[in-house]
């Protein structure tokens, strides 16, 4: 459960929205400031507030500097001269790597199933709305709430995107308690709770995607399971398994 607070109808409107239940025993708690909705838990186990922001920070920078088609995820969704798939983002997350991909042109539909994230890409993107010069990329950014495991082929139906690519960022394997994951990432495995399904978001991701999917993996970790990837491109410590129907062109 997620306390919620702030602005009553609001917040009963997300509540509403994102199936959020709330408890006063809550471990985290969903809040509204003035600069917008954060998720916040103990600081000394989680860190500092979560929030998503289009605009400045991390997103602004990668934007700018980032290395554009250079980067790993564009090189694997399939980015070329004359080419620019529309993508479904089936574990949005905080939706980086889906805002890279719409910076550089491309539609994206965003499927995240955990209610507190989602609102949290929701706020983020009524802000980016509101920048003249990020708000074009907002545009081509779309939020669905749900579960890709189970809904994905329904889900993209109803969004009426053609799915050229479908990109996976399954959580990263549990690593020992000693090795402890960064504390954002902390967070949203107890709010995830597991991945165990990814092998079968691939399988519903390999059905729905017309040219190719492409999945996140760490360095050195093992393929998900199924078939096995025709393809990889990879850096210093993540990499991109890819299946591919045909090629883009």
């Amino acid at each position: 459960m997620v306390a919620l607070q702030g602005d009553p109808a609001r917040i009963e409107a997300l509540a509403a929205r994102y199936g959020l239940a709330c408890g006063s025993d809550a471990r985290f708690a969903l809040r509204l400031t003035p600069d917008g909705l954060e998720l916040a838990g103990g600081e000394a186990e989680y860190g500092a507030p979560v929030r998503v922001d289009f605009v400045a920070g991390r997103a602004d920078h990668r934007r700018r500097f980032g290395g554009g088609r250079g980067q790993l995820v564009a090189r694997a969704c399939g980015f070329k001269p004359g080419v620019v798939p529309s993508i479904i983002d089936a574990t949005a997350g905080l939706g980086r790597d889906a805002f890279v991909l719409a910076s550089l042109g491309a539609q994206v539909l965003m499927i995240e199933r955990v209610g507190a994230i989602a609102a949290l890409l929701e706020d983020g993107l009524n802000r980016a709305a509101l920048s003249a010069e990020v708000a074009p990329i907002a545009a081509r950014m779309r939020l669905c709430h749900g579960d890709a495991a189970g809904r994905l082929a329904e889900m993209v139906a109803a969004s009426g995107v053609v799915p050229q690519v479908v990109h996976l960022d399954p959580m990263f394997p549990h690593r020992d308690k000693r090795a402890l994951v960064k504390k954002e990432m902390r967070l949203f495995r107890e709010l995830a709770d597991t991945d165990d399904d990814a092998p079968r978001l691939l399988e519903a991701a390999l059905d729905v995607a017309t040219h190719r999917v492409v999945v996140k993996r760490p360095k050195g970790a093992a393929s998900l399971a199924g078939p096995a990837p025709q393809h990889v491109v990879e850096e210093k410590n993540s990499r991109y398994d890819l299946y591919v129907h045909r090629a883009l062109r």
